[in-house]
C-alpha cells in the first residue's frame, strides 16, 4: 500500500524567516548604540529564523518517517496474514495427513485381517484336501487289494480249470480212442487260446531234457537224482503277463548210468 507524504507549505516559514533576518539586520545597522539586549535580540532573531527555516523540513521528515513506519507495519501485517494462511494450510495438511495415516492404518489392519483369514482358509483347505487324498488313497488301496485278491482267485480258478482240462486230455490220450483224443485236444486248445487272450500262457517243457530246478518241479517237491531227464508232463506251467505263476510239474526218468549207479549201490549195501 503506497502512501503519499503530505506536502507542507513552506511560504509562511520563509516569510517569517525573512522578516526575522530583516529585523536583525535593521537592528544591527540602524541601532545608535548596540547594547546587550540588541545582541541578544539579533542572535535570538537569527536563531529563531534558522529554526523556522528548518522546521518544515523536520515536519516533512517526521511525516515521511511515520508513513514509512506505517507502510512497513502494513507489510509486516500482510506477511503475518500470509503466515497465518501458511499456518492454516500447514494445519490443514497435518489434518489431512493424520486422516490419511488413520485410513492407511485401517487399510493395513483390514489387509492383515484378510490375510489371516486367507491363511486360515488355505490351511483348512489344505487339511481337507489332505484328508480327501488320504481317504482316496485308502480307498484305492483297498480297491487294489480287492482287485489283486480277485485277480489271484481268478488266476487260481483259471489254472485249476486248465489243469483239469490237461488231465482230461491226458486221460483221453491214454484211452487210445482217436475221436476222443481229437475232441479233447480241440477243447484243450480252445481253453488255452481263451486263457492266452486273458494273459495266461501255458508253459510246456520238452521231454527227455535234463531236469532243471529253475524250469521244472516235481509233484512231491523232491529233488531228482543228478542227470535225471524230464519224462511225462503232469501239469503245464503258466505265466501271467510275463511273470511266472507256476513251474511245470513233471515226472523224471532215470538214465542208464543212474540205474547202474543205483544197482552198484544196492550191491555194495548187500555185500556189506
Amino acid at each position: 500500500m503506497n502512501q503519499t507524504v503530505p506536502r507542507l507549505s513552506k511560504l509562511p516559514f520563509l516569510i517569517g524567516d525573512v522578516l526575522l533576518i530583516a529585523a536583525a539586520v535593521y537592528v544591527a545597522r540602524f541601532g545608535a548604540f548596540l547594547g546587550q539586549w540588541q545582541y541578544v535580540a539579533i542572535i535570538s532573531a537569527l536563531a529563531f529564523g534558522a529554526w523556522l527555516f528548518a522546521w518544515p523540513f523536520v515536519l516533512e521528515f517526521r511525516a515521511a518517517t511515520k508513513i514509512a513506519e506505517a507502510s512497513a507495519l502494513d507489510d509486516v501485517t500482510a506477511k503475518i496474514q500470509d503466515l497465518d494462511k501458511v499456518t492454516s494450510s500447514i494445519a490443514s495438511a497435518i489434518l489431512e495427513w493424520q486422516h490419511l495415516q488413520q485410513s492407511s492404518t485401517q487399510f493395513v489392519t483390514s489387509a492383515q485381517h484378510i490375510a489371516e483369514q486367507m491363511t486360515d482358509e488355505a490351511r483348512r483347505f489344505g487339511e481337507l484336501m489332505s484328508k480327501l487324498h488320504e481317504n482316496e488313497k485308502n480307498h484305492l488301496r483297498l480297491e487294489v487289494e480287492k482287485l489283486r485278491r480277485a485277480e489271484g482267485d481268478w488266476l487260481g480258478v483259471t489254472v485249476r480249470m486248465l489243469d483239469h482240462v490237461h488231465a482230461l486230455h491226458t486221460a483221453g490220450v491214454r484211452s487210445g480212442q482217436r475221436n476222443v483224443i481229437e475232441q479233447l485236444g480241440s477243447f484243450q486248445n480252445a481253453c488255452r487260446d481263451t486263457a492266452r487272450r486273458l494273459g495266461v500262457m501255458p508253459v510246456l517243457p520238452e521231454s527227455d531234457v535234463p531236469f532243471d530246478v529253475e524250469r521244472h518241479q516235481l509233484l512231491d517237491g523232491a529233488k531228482p537224482t543228478p542227470g535225471a531227464l524230464v519224462g511225462d508232463i503232469l501239469a503245464p506251467g503258466y505265466t501271467f503277463q510275463g511273470q511266472v505263476i507256476r513251474l511245470p510239474v513233471v515226472a523224471v526218468k532215470e538214465t542208464k548210468e543212474a540205474k547202474a549207479e543205483d544197482a552198484q549201490l544196492s550191491f555194495d549195501e548187500a555185500g556189506s
